[in-house]
């Protein structure tokens, strides 16, 4: 069966861009030109007017308790944020090693610091780096929860600085040495940056970014397009999702990877939205495509199944605990509920 693509009127007509995404609220001021600054980072390390926040990579410290609220749905919970006086005290005193501090920014007179442990522990010196007194502090004093479980539940300001930091903490823990040379690297500009050590003097390398794009597909019933991949657990279902390739657009990126995943031509695509995704470092691009057909052809790889769902037989697959949908803090949450016209209880 083929969808005609001249219906009067087309599923898409309404679609708006989403309102509220989680990892992209962040109200700081990066104030980029000040990451450069000679001597940034010490004198922000000994301000009254810092304050710090504590990340692992892609794992955040929250006030002791306060982990266990995490799949709570209307849990608040909150960043630790330390004086950064304290933390330069801690890093040794006027002497501080800046290297595991990040500036996310500033806003209304106060200045925002990441300090990285994971970079704190290769920096420490010694056979005993690990049991240096704020590695060990903040190991025992506070819980530790990952970004996706943090975000659904902090403040905008909060979720956006925690988003800045756990991206800054993922390249550089993952990138130790530079890409062209293979000699080591160390952070700089207020760590948004790495200055590669070798031979060519003033190198620098900045973060790569890669871009992929997720689409919610619907027919001209306007029945939506939710698929399980081989990869996934048991009964659990998104939209179609899939990397831009290089010399490729969004818009082909959409249609490609959708005839790709489930056989699926699309027509009609709207743009709905971004948002980070640093698990390591994509930012995901949302858009709403319309099928030109509604025969689904899997590709029994990487798409093991796939089906077209109606508002009632959603609800009613959640309702029997059949079905599984992604977690708040994903952009794709936020697209299904877009096309489902409210908020979807947890499963």
């Amino acid at each position: 069966m083929t969808d005609s693509p001249h219906s009067a009127f087309s599923p898409l007509a309404l679609t708006r861009t989403l309102p509220f995404l989680p990892l992209a609220q962040g109200d700081v001021d990066y104030c980029v030109a000040r990451r450069g600054q000679p001597g940034l980072l010490r004198e922000l390390a000994g301000s009254p007017a810092s304050d710090v926040i504590l990340v692992d990579r892609d794992r955040l410290a929250v006030p002791k308790g306060q982990g266990a609220t995490a799949g709570r749905r209307h849990a608040g919970i909150r960043l630790v944020m330390l004086p950064a006086t304290y933390l330069a005290e801690d890093l040794g005193g006027n002497g501080c090693d800046t290297r595991p501090l990040y500036y996310l920014g500033s806003l209304e007179g106060r200045d925002y610091l990441a300090a990285d442990l994971a970079l704190l522990e290769r920096y420490a010196e010694g056979a005993q780096a690990g049991d240096s007194r704020l590695i060990h502090a903040a190991r025992e004093r506070f819980d530790w929860i990952g970004l996706r479980e943090f975000a659904p539940h902090g403040t905008p300001r909060q979720v956006g600085l925690a988003t800045s930091a756990v991206s800054l903490s993922m390249w550089q823990s993952q990138q130790l040495f530079c890409p062209q040379c293979a000699a080591p690297v160390e952070p700089c500009q207020g760590g948004w940056a790495q200055h590669c050590r070798g031979v060519e003097p003033g190198h620098i390398l900045f973060p790569r970014i890669e871009p992929a794009v997720i689409m919610s597909v619907v027919d001209s019933r306007d029945r939506l397009l939710l698929q399980h991949n081989s990869s996934w657990g048991p009964d659990f279902h998104s939209v179609a999702a899939g990397f831009v390739e290089a010399g490729e657009n969004l818009e082909h990126a959409v249609r490609r990877e959708t005839m790709e995943e489930v056989g699926i031509r699309v027509g009609e695509v709207h743009y709905m939205g971004s948002q980070p995704w640093p698990f390591p470092s994509s930012l995901m691009v949302a858009f709403k495509a319309r099928a030109l057909g509604a025969e689904i052809r899997v590709d029994g790889q990487e798409t093991k199944e796939a089906g077209w769902f109606t508002r009632d037989e959603l609800g009613a697959r959640m309702a029997g605990g059949t079905i599984r949908l992604p977690k708040r803090a994903t952009i794709a949450r936020g697209m299904i509920e877009e096309w489902y016209g409210s908020d979807l209880p947890e499963c």
